[in-house]
């Protein structure tokens, strides 16, 4: 298989626009930022509804959706914080 530097100019032409960011994305900062604040919705919102629940103005089935929902989402941030500290630890052992 003969390849020259124009063949090999034109595929890396061809592929660069799968590679390249899309201009109106996100960055890591707005997306985290995103994340917490939907985190943060999910616990009030849950909040509020077990409140409704010990009142007796909300149904036992909204109840255990939010309480599904809430523990979902404690356990993923209980995930993520461990895989942060996991990497942290692992820079730390790193040799300088």
């Amino acid at each position: 298989m003969n390849i020259n530097a124009p063949f090999a100019a034109q595929a890396y032409a061809a592929a660069r626009p799968a590679t390249e960011a899309k201009p109106n994305s996100n960055s890591a900062s707005d997306s985290l930022s995103q994340t917490v604040t939907d985190f943060v919705t999910t616990l009030k919102d849950s909040e509020k509804i077990a409140t409704n629940a010990m009142t007796g103005t909300a149904d036992p089935h909204s109840l255990v959706q939010a309480l599904a929902q809430t523990e979902l989402a404690v356990e993923t941030a209980v995930t993520v914080r461990n895989k942060v500290v996991e990497a942290y630890q692992e820079i730390l052992r790193m040799p300088v």
